[in-house]
């Protein structure tokens, strides 16, 4: 058990400093550069910790295509998105609405007709998360941090559920996880280099933001999800739901302890909101047996 905790703390460290490692490397780098040197450092870990797992590539026309759309909703826009919204808005408050995914993937269940029957408790959750997200950036005052960062930060956790229904559907047991992962993230750095063109001008060079962005493609982002599918796999589903739940508070805490970013009491209060209501959406009705 102690075990399992000590697993889950390091993935949640890792994983929840990714926002602050971004705030730090666009001293030094623009939005898309992140996005690209990001999916490009994960993709070398991740290919040397396949090929020790004695794991292949993917093959074939078809599987390069699914991997294609998975790596731009998953990976490219993302990354990029989040970047982005973390030139004006703080990196805590990010690690926040990522933590919206689940959110947004039962509003696209929804939409799409996938989720039926939903019960009350799950629906409650839904609008639950959504009145923190909205408590977060209080747009009714103007103080508010609603903008064009926020935005784009909403829009990065609303990728993440398009692609993660779209890979369940496409990539789930097709082959070896970490060599999967190791390609999403090669095809992923391909897909937003094209973007480098139409990029404004970099900022200078910075040391500090070289050192976070490689941190963060490193650990970040390839032994993140390399640590992330052994927790799964060695303690289920459930395991890395918990540490879901740990991501927003690694990050809020390392804004404010590494970067002086301000935790106001609405912003807390609204990430409590939030992660209460994802905790309601992942519960599932009581199945009532009847005795005849």
């Amino acid at each position: 058990m102690i075990k399992t905790w000590v697993r889950m703390g390091v993935l949640a460290l890792l994983w929840g400093s990714a926002f602050l490692w971004i705030k730090l490397a666009l001293r030094g780098f623009t939005p898309i550069e992140i996005a690209v040197l990001r999916s490009a450092l994960g993709a070398a870990v991740l290919f040397v910790l396949a090929r020790i797992a004695g794991q292949r590539m993917p093959r074939g026309r078809v599987m390069w295509g699914r991997l294609a759309v998975a790596a731009f909703f998953c990976n490219a826009v993302p990354f990029a998105l989040f970047s982005i919204g973390e030139q004006t808005v703080d990196s805590g408050i990010a690690g926040v609405l990522n933590a919206t995914t689940p959110l947004w993937s039962l509003l696209i269940g929804l939409m799409l007709g996938a989720e039926r029957g939903i019960h009350p408790a799950r629906l409650g959750g839904l609008l639950l998360g959504f009145a923190g997200v909205l408590l977060i950036f209080a747009p009714w005052q103007r103080a508010g941090l609603f903008g064009w960062g926020a935005l784009a930060l909403v829009a990065a956790a609303a990728s993440y559920a398009i692609a993660f229904a779209y890979m369940a559907r496409k990539l789930a047991g097709t082959g070896g996880p970490v060599a999967i992962s190791a390609a999403q993230l090669a095809v992923a750095s391909g897909l937003a280099s094209l973007a480098l063109p139409v990029e404004g001008a970099r900022p200078g060079f910075d040391g500090l933001a070289v050192l976070a962005v490689v941190l963060l493609g490193v650990f970040g982002t390839g032994f993140t999800f390399y640590l992330n599918y052994r927790l799964i796999e060695d303690e289920g589903p459930t395991g890395a739901a918990v540490v879901g739940y740990l991501l927003p508070v690694v990050s809020v805490a390392l804004g404010a302890v590494v970067l002086g970013e301000p935790v106001t009491p609405r912003v807390v209060a609204g990430m409590l909101v939030v992660l209460a209501g994802v905790g309601l959406t992942r519960t599932k009705p009581r199945r009532v047996r009847v005795a005849t």
